[in-house]
């Protein structure tokens, strides 16, 4: 760079001011000798001055400071001086001093001949000068070269002085903006910063910073860069001395590594000199780097990404060369060159890769607005003539569509671009069809471009169609541009003929380009990156060899969010969208067009077919994010596909968050929000939008909610919103929230609301408003119809502006609620049901309540009466919480009472509130008549809350003489510590408490001093019915003080205390007949155990007496046993949880021989450990003892033998779980033996051996009276418990009775069994004694058929058996053998029930013959047998010689044929006295129905008929028609039906009608079971209106039939008459949601019901049948499965099932049931102690959640 002449005397001076800072820095490093040399040039006198300055910097800066001021010739002397003695001066400086010297015209100076100019270092400095000039004007020259080519085809003047930008400085870490949370991808959004607007050209005016250009394609960023090279040429940024444009697409043809030398001089070559211009130029870069500025132009089309600057070394050397992604990373990161400018131009989504570089600033191009479209349109087509510019202009304008691509300025030119080719084509009369997407603009782009060929349109052959040769090969050449990354063609990848067809339509443009040798050639590129898109898009949807698969790789939805971890982005945007715009119907032809094969239409179709199909799967993406879901909009309007729109705008919120939208996405939005015909919410968080596109919000037609977040959104966005709000026609909710709206900007808000009627909800938080503001908006919204709510947070209001909303809101009648938290919160709640507007006001007409909150708003005494003076109207709850009032503004505030007539609740927490001001309170609530209750905590510094009565207060004329006694008051303090003096202040005032009170006094402390005291005032309070003195902390005299309140107070009715828990003490109004008394968890010694019983001595009404939990252990127990006689006690004492050993409990056992009046003792020393003694009851005549897990040793069980020998009337004893030892439990055997008065004994797991069993029923033998012995053991099974019967059975006893059940047997001796009680003659030699067993039964105890042999002889000898039961007996040959000669010989048998396991068939007709033939049987139950014909018919012979059998049941019995089924039924009608008939799975013929039906006729006494699943093998109109028919009509004969199970008969709805006919008459029914009968809707409305009448009934069945909302809506009017059902099973049914809500009308009505079964009922809304479960309290089963409810479901039964106190199993399988609903369902069942299991199998529920622990949720298949 060459200076100019400095020749006067100010210009020498002024270098000297201008480089101050510079030459002070350079001086100081100097040493003493060189700064000696310039002090020489000082005159002598101030030279002397500076001499005695001692800091060298200060010496400089006067030395400085006196050249400054000094004469010409002495300065230039002063600055050659400087330039001959100092070493490494910055570049920039040393050529001023170079050009000062250079320009010198003293000649005589006194100094050597190295200063002279002529100095070889002299001339050294003049040349580097000089090489620097030179190459700063080569440079210069390039750069106007590359602006003269770039801006050729520009239709619009640049003037970079009115091109704007966004301005952000970047700081990730401290957002400004306080948005919505962000996508966990997005770390690096748009709304990060603030923004404001600059130009373009103010972007180099200051050096030193990284600047970051963004723009989407087609915006200008290339353009601009080189205009700004061109404004550098032209002087217009000082500061920058020389500036580099690189343009990425060039950098991309670098292979090898560079330094950054080489990469500046490769593509800027010294014109001449080249090494020592290079070496003046780098001299002059790294010693003026903050002079230096680098254009790096297109980082979206680099093939590479950044280096992160963390990964490259501290400091890098500059000659070193390196990959271009370190080199020009470190250059961005001042890791090269520190403080040069670096500008960079990228799109939006590769910001990221900046890595947040210091000074990192973004700016991006905001493209043109309304008026710069049309200012753009205008000078395109300004030589068209005036009339077609207008036309033109006006058709641009005035279309939506096209208007919104435009904001982009190469979209724009490439319209009007279109425009004017459609206008060509259709002449000058005609008005042309405009596009309608991007995708058919370029088809029209392309068609005008073709036509520059042809020189014109050809009639009757598109331009598609005569170029499909060249349009194909253009389209391979840009998909394989964009799959490798490639802007730039070689010469040598294009055809020549493509080359010359190429450029001269403008498709492709030749450039010029630098090898990496440095020599220069030319490549090809297309007319802009869009073009190349579109193109490949072309072959993609033309080209055979891409397969579908390929296609969609290519659909990849482009999101706008990035990470500074993700890979390098494709640099294609606009792909996708040209391949959707050509799934398009109306792009079909032009496609068709350049296939033109055969079958070229269908081939097409069926490819556009396939985009079509695949944006239809994104449509139900539920995780596409904010900028997918435009891209998807995006790509749905360019295939203006309806049905496809409508699938994509389906969705109830869109979603926005941190991106910048453009016109082009707001259409897209529009096009499928449109066509979905649905209300939609529009979420707009932190995005960047055009005031310019708001305009396009009204062609949202189905927009209900609008919510905008962001601090960008400030007042002129408001505006610009006000101006369209009264077009949203379908707007509710408008939301504008962390915003930078002021009250300026309210104030117009609140203007435009006022012509919204139709708006409720309106949401203006976190903003900057202000009590002008704020009013604003509220005064406005309030006199709207519709208005719901108002939100208006987060502000600045003063506690002034609070009591002015105050009035307004409490003077409208519409208001519900107004909430005020600080500056936190304030909500406005108005009425839905109010038709009153504050408009219209008239307090005395509206009765709407009103609930107001004034928390946090710095309210004090002072405030009162202004606050008095606001409220107005009907407030019913006050809360003034948080606030400053303290004791004086407490009794201002109840003098503020009878201003608040209707009001309910007054909340005056923490309002610095004493013990003083409580005192005042607690007088008030004694005196004022409607004051009925004082919630207090923290001696009334934290909580309080005054609650009133209004129930007299709403009648206008109150009762005569009414004194408000009958209200009941509370007071309630908590959490406090109360001293002495202000107890007796507060109980002088409860004393006074006419009405009925409450006191709670819990969380307390209370000491023995103060106990007393309230023990001398507890009888004077006559009003007091509960003192509730939970979790209070006193000693146990305290306790036991307040105990004797038991007898101080005879209007105690309980005294309930826990230490440091729950605990009260009860009054009734006069006298208690019957007191408890719980005393619990203290630790009671036995001097505690005789004053407490010295107290109750004196108590005769006590009823209940707990002591559970005081670690009495033995010497306690003993100590109350001795003074149980002189208590009163006329229930029960409890003694759980003390800790008492066998001695302990052996204490309690002899109180029922030291206490008369003891009825029962309980004693469990295991893990329960429960005690309980009972006393005389009316209907208890003996005494009961119960041991549980005692394992007395020999000496306790010694003691007990000698206890119980002293009982005179203990008449049942049980024995559980408790291991007995040999040599007492002998004793012990014996001594119950003898023990006349034990009746019943008990013995469960106590070990016992079967020889000890087997004694001690021996024993029980030898006397002779009536016993029931049950005994269960583990040994009780298989061979072992048949060895025992048989024992027993042998023995002179008198055993009536033995069942076996599992490992139990259960022994019932008679003793007025006589040995001759029956009539059977008997033989003279016995060889057994005679047995009078009458009923003997196995069941379930693992005994087999050979295990019964034993029991063959002494079973012979049972001739008086009545009854004989073996259930899952496992049968085998020895066992047939059993019964068959067993079964003959008892000869008195009535009832007979085998239930046999894998009894062979040759067998089962054995065991049929061995049947009772005799006249006495009366029942006969047969299971699990597998009957052939044989037995079937050998069966059916036995039948018929038991004429008075009255039951018949064969359960899972089969085997026979049809024919033989023949036989059975003749058999069974042959029994004319049955009452009831069982039999499942029958299989019979037309012959066998005809029988069957014959003889049902006949029988008269039939009461229980069951024939499920029976089978018929014959004809299908048989079994369709007459025969079930027939069977039907056969039960015209029952009268007294009780049980009708007819399942699986499919009987259709002509059965039906047939049974129906009969019901009716079944008056005693109780049990009917119609499942799988394909029972018809409307036939099962006839069938429930017939049951109706069957008012007894128990048990319905229906499931599994076709029964829909009818048939429940006759149940539901039929279930009030049907009172006694317990089960109730409509399960796979299709009721629907009506018939579903018509259902729980009849529920509620349910009270007997106890099993439930609504599986797969066809409705997924179960919530009021669930609700109706709480009116159902006998309820135990309920299955709601296979019904696809959701979490509605499972919220409402966390609500009622703690209602339902029965419940047992809960079935809630297959339905949608989330982890959040089954953790809703797991909170409520602590509250829920009878439910067993909850099944929630099926369910999209997280098993391993934390909160799912409960062991009854079962999330298993069983």
């Amino acid at each position: 760079m060459r200076m100019e002449s400095v020749e006067c005397v100010g210009d020498v001076q002024a270098v000297v001011a201008q480089e101050a800072s510079a030459l002070v820095d350079l001086l100081c490093e100097l040493d003493t000798s060189v700064l000696n040399q310039i002090l020489a040039l000082v005159e002598p006198r101030t030279q002397d001055q500076l001499r005695s300055l001692a800091n060298t910097r200060d010496r400089v800066l006067a030395v400085i400071d006196y050249f400054k001021t000094s004469d010409c010739t002495t300065c230039r002397q002063f600055l050659r001086t400087v330039l001959h003695y100092c070493e490494n001066i910055p570049f920039f400086l040393e050529t001023t001093l170079v050009s000062i010297a250079e320009n010198t015209s003293e000649a005589n100076f006194n100094h050597t001949s190295d200063t002279d100019t002529s100095s070889p270092s002299h001339n050294v400095k003049r040349q580097r000068l000089d090489y620097l000039q030179s190459y700063t004007d080569a440079l210069k020259s390039t750069l106007l070269q590359k602006h003269e080519s770039v801006i050729q085809s520009v239709v619009k003047d640049i003037r970079l002085d009115d091109t704007w930008v966004y301005l952000r400085h970047r700081n990730p870490n401290k957002t400004k903006d306080r948005t919505a949370h962000v996508s966990p991808d997005h770390q690096d959004g748009e709304d990060t910063s603030l923004e404001h607007k600059v130009s373009v050209e103010s972007l180099l005016k200051t050096s030193g910073r990284l600047l970051v250009l963004l723009g989407q394609a087609g915006s200008g960023k290339t353009l601009l860069v080189h205009c700004l090279g061109q404004r550098w040429v032209d002087g217009a940024f000082p500061s920058i001395h020389l500036l580099f444009l690189l343009e990425f697409r060039q950098l991309n043809l670098m292979s090898r590594d560079l330094s950054l030398k080489e990469l500046l001089f490769l593509f800027y070559p010294p014109s001449e000199h080249f090494k020592e211009q290079t070496e003046a130029v780098f001299a002059f870069l790294f010693s003026n780097p903050e002079k230096v500025c680098f254009i790096l132009d297109g980082y979206d089309e680099f093939r590479s990404k950044f280096t992160n600057p963390e990964k490259l070394d501290s400091a890098i050397d500059p000659n070193k060369p390196m990959p271009m992604p370190d080199l020009l990373s470190g250059l961005c990161n001042h890791k090269i060159l520190p403080n040069c400018t670096v500008l960079v131009t990228c799109r939006p989504r590769d910001v990221t890769d900046m890595f947040g570089s210091p000074g990192f600033i973004t700016c991006e191009l905001m493209g043109f607005d309304r008026l710069g479209v049309k200012e753009y349109a205008e000078q395109y087509f300004h030589k068209k003539g005036d009339e077609f510019k207008q036309k033109a202009v006006n058709l641009l304008m005035d279309n939506r569509h096209l208007l919104s691509m435009c904001h982009v300025p190469g979209l724009c030119h490439i319209c009007c671009v279109c425009m004017d080719y459609l206008f060509s084509s259709v002449g000058d009369h005609g008005n042309p069809q405009l596009p309608i997407s991007l995708t058919q603009i370029y088809i029209q782009i392309l068609s005008a471009f073709l036509s520059r060929s042809s020189g014109g349109q050809l009639s009757g052959i598109s331009m598609l169609q005569r170029y499909k040769i060249k349009i194909i090969e253009m389209s391979q050449l840009a998909l394989s541009g964009l799959e490798k990354g490639t802007l730039v063609f070689m010469a040598t990848e294009v055809s020549p003929e493509l080359q010359d067809f190429g450029v001269r339509t403008g498709i492709l443009s030749r450039v010029k380009l630098t090898r990496e040798d440095g020599s220069s050639g030319y490549g090809f590129t297309f007319m802009h990156l869009t073009m190349q898109e579109f193109l490949a898009a072309i072959n993609l949807m033309t080209s055979k060899s891409i397969t579908e698969s390929q296609l969609k790789k290519k659909l990849n939805l482009k999101t706008r969010w990035t990470t500074k971890t993700d890979p390098k982005s494709v640099f294609t945007d606009s792909l996708h969208l040209y391949v959707c715009g050509l799934a398009a119907e109306a792009c079909t032809l032009s496609l068709v067009q350049l296939k033109e094969t055969d079958g070229a239409t269908t081939w097409v179709r069926k490819r556009q077919a396939a985009v079509r199909d695949f944006l239809r799967s994104l449509a139900g993406s539920a995780s596409q994010t904010g900028p997918k879901i435009v891209e998807l909009c995006r790509c749905v309007h360019e295939t203006q596909d309806a049905k496809l729109a409508r699938a994509v705008g389906s969705r109830p919120q869109f979603e926005l968050r941190n991106i910048r939208l453009n016109a082009v996405d707001m259409e897209a939005l529009a096009f499928v929000t449109a066509a979905a015909d649905q209300t939609v919410c529009l979420d707009f968080g932190g995005c960047s939008i055009d005031l310019d596109c708001l305009e396009i919000l009204p062609s949202f037609k189905n927009v209900d909610h609008l919510i905008f977040r962001s601090r960008k959104y400030d007042d002129k966005f408001a505006e610009a919103l006000c101006g369209i709000l009264r077009e949203l026609q379908a707007l509710r909710q408008l939301d504008l929230i962390s915003g930078g709206l002021t009250d300026v900007g309210a104030a117009k808000l609140a203007r435009a609301l006022q012509d919204c009627p139709h708006i409720t909800h309106i949401n203006v938080s976190d903003n900057s408003l202000r009590d002008d503001g704020i009013r604003d908006i509220a005064e406005v919204l309030s006199r709207l119809p519709n208005t719901s709510s108002i939100v208006m947070g987060k502000n600045n209001i003063s506690t002034d502006g609070v009591l002015m909303l105050t009035e307004m809101m409490t003077v409208c009648p519409s208001v519900q609620e107004f909430y005020v938290e600080g500056n936190k919160e304030i909500n406005i709640s108005f009425s839905k049901s109010s038709d009153t507007t504050c408009e219209n006001m008239d307090l005395n007409q509206t009765k709407e309540a009103k609930n107001i909150t004034l928390k946090q708003c710095n309210i004090t005494c002072a405030h009162v009466a202004s606050l008095s003076t606001k409220l107005k109207g009907f407030i019913t709850v006050l809360d003034l919480s948080n606030n400053s009032l303290g004791n004086k503004g407490i009794k201002k505030i109840l003098d503020l009472m009878p201003k608040l007539g209707m009001i309910q609740e007054i909340n005056v927490s923490k309002n610095g509130v004493d013990m003083d001001g409580l005192v005042l309170l607690v007088s008030a609530l004694c005196t004022q008549r409607n004051l009925r209750r004082v919630d207090a905590s923290a001696n009334g510094k934290d909580k309080l809350v005054l609650w009133f009565d209004t129930s007299k207060r709403l009648s206008k004329q109150p009762a005569p003489n009414e004194t408000g006694l009958h209200l009941h008051k509370k007071l309630s303090l908590t959490h406090s510590e109360i001293q002495p003096p202000y107890m007796t202040k507060l109980f002088k005032q409860l004393v006074k408490c006419e009405n009925l009170l409450d006191i709670e006094f819990s969380h307390l402390k209370l000491s023995n001093e103060t106990v007393e005291k309230l023990m001398l005032i507890l009888p004077e309070m006559s009003s007091l019915q509960l003192l509730n003195l939970s979790h209070v902390d006193m000693s146990t005299n305290g306790a036991l003080s307040l105990v004797r309140s038991l007898v101080d107070c005879q209007r105690v009715t309980a005294v309930e205390l826990r230490h440091q828990a729950e605990a009260f003490i009860k009054f009734v109004p006069v006298k208690a007949e019957a007191a408890i008394c719980r005393l619990m968890e203290y630790k009671l010694n036995r001097t505690n155990v005789e004053k407490l019983s010295r107290i109750l001595e004196d108590c005769p009404h006590l009823a209940e007496l707990d002591l559970s939990h005081n670690l009495l252990r033995d010497e306690g127990v003993k100590c109350f046993v001795d003074c149980l006689p002189k208590l009163k006690i006329s229930s029960s004492v409890s003694l759980n949880g003390n800790r008492m050993t066998q001695l302990g409990a052996l204490h309690l056992v002899n109180s029922m021989n030291t206490c008369e009046k003891v009825v029962a003792v309980e004693v469990s020393l295991g893990v329960e450990d429960q005690s309980l003694i009972q006393f005389v009851q009316e209907h208890v005549n003996g005494k009961t003892l119960r041991l549980k897990e005692c394992s007395f040793e020999v000496n306790h069980l010694q003691q007990l033998v000698e206890i119980l020998k002293r009982c005179p009337r203990l008449l049942t004893l049980e024995l559980s779980s408790s291991l007995l030892h040999d040599q007492g439990l002998f004793s012990l055997l014996d001594c119950l033996a003898k023990l006349s008065t034990i009746q019943t004994v008990k013995l469960r797991n106590n070990g016992l051996s079967l020889e000890q069993i087997e004694y001690f029923l021996k024993q029980l033998s030898c006397y002779r009276q009536h016993r029931d012995i049950r005994i269960e053991e583990l040994c009780l099974t298989g061979s072992a418990v048949v060895s025992l019967v048989s024992n027993c059975l042998n023995l002179e006893s008198q055993i009536e009775e033995i069942r076996v059940n599992r490992a139990c047997i259960n022994v019932i001796i008679d003793a007025n069994s006589s040995l001759h009680s029956t009539s059977v003659t008997h033989s003279e030699n016995r060889d057994f004694p005679l047995c009078t067993l009458r009923s003997i039964s196995f069941n379930d105890c693992d005994t087999e058929g050979h295990h019964l042999t034993p029991l063959i002889p002494p079973m012979q000898k049972c001739h008086s058996l009545q009854n004989l039961k073996f259930s899952q007996l496992k049968m085998d040959r020895k066992g047939v053998e059993f019964f068959s000669v067993v079964i003959p010989s008892l000869v008195s048998l009535k009832n007979l029930s085998l239930d046999l396991k894998g009894t062979a068939e040759d067998e089962v007709a054995v065991l049929v013959e061995a049947l009772p033939k005799t006249q006495t049987i009366e029942t006969v139950s047969l299971s699990q047998l597998v009957l052939n014909d044989s037995g079937a018919a050998v069966f059916g012979r036995a039948l018929q010689n038991l004429p008075h059998l009255k039951s018949l049941s064969l359960l899972q019995c089969s085997g026979w044929t049809a024919a033989r089924g023949c036989d059975l039924v003749r058999g069974l009608v042959q029994c004319l006295s049955l009452a009831e008939i069982r039999i499942n799975s029958l299989v019979l013929n037309e012959e066998g129905i005809s029988i069957l039906a014959k003889g049902l006729c006949s029988m008269a006494s039939l009461r229980k008929l069951s024939l499920n699943n029976i089978r018929v093998e014959t004809s299908e109109t048989f079994v369709n028609g007459t025969g079930i028919l027939c069977l039907l009509a056969s039960f015209q004969e029952f009268r007294q039906m009780e049980e009708i199970e007819l399942e699986s008969w499919r009987m259709g709805d002509s059965g039906t009608h047939e049974l129906v006919k009969h019901i009716s008459s079944w008056t005693e029914l109780r049990n009917i079971n119609l499942s799988n009968n394909n029972i018809s809707d409307e036939v099962g409305e006839m069938l429930v209106e017939a049951l109706s009448r069957c008012t007894v009934l128990q048990k319905l069945q229906l499931s599994k039939n076709r029964l829909g909302q009818a048939c429940a809506a006759k149940l539901s009017q039929v279930f009030p008459l049907l009172t006694q059902i317990s089960d109730l099973d409509l399960s796979e049914n299709q009721f629907g949601q009506k018939g579903t809500l018509a259902l729980c009308e009849g529920l509620d009505n349910m009270k007997a019901l106890k099993r439930l079964n609504l599986t797969s009922i066809g409705s997924s809304d179960l919530v009021g049948v669930a609700s109706s479960l709480k009116h159902c309290p006998a309820i135990e089963d309920v299955s709601l499965s296979w019904n696809e409810c959701g979490d509605t479901l499972a919220w409402k039964l966390a609500e009622v099932l703690p209602l339902c106190t029965m419940l047992k199993r809960l079935d809630l399988e297959a339905n949608k049931i989330s982890t959040k609903g089954a953790v809703e369902i797991s909170k409520c069942l602590p509250s829920c102690k009878s439910i067993e299991v909850i099944r929630l199998w099926r369910n999209p529920v997280a098993k391993d959640d934390e909160n799912l622990k409960d062991q009854r949720l079962n999330f298993s298949s069983v």
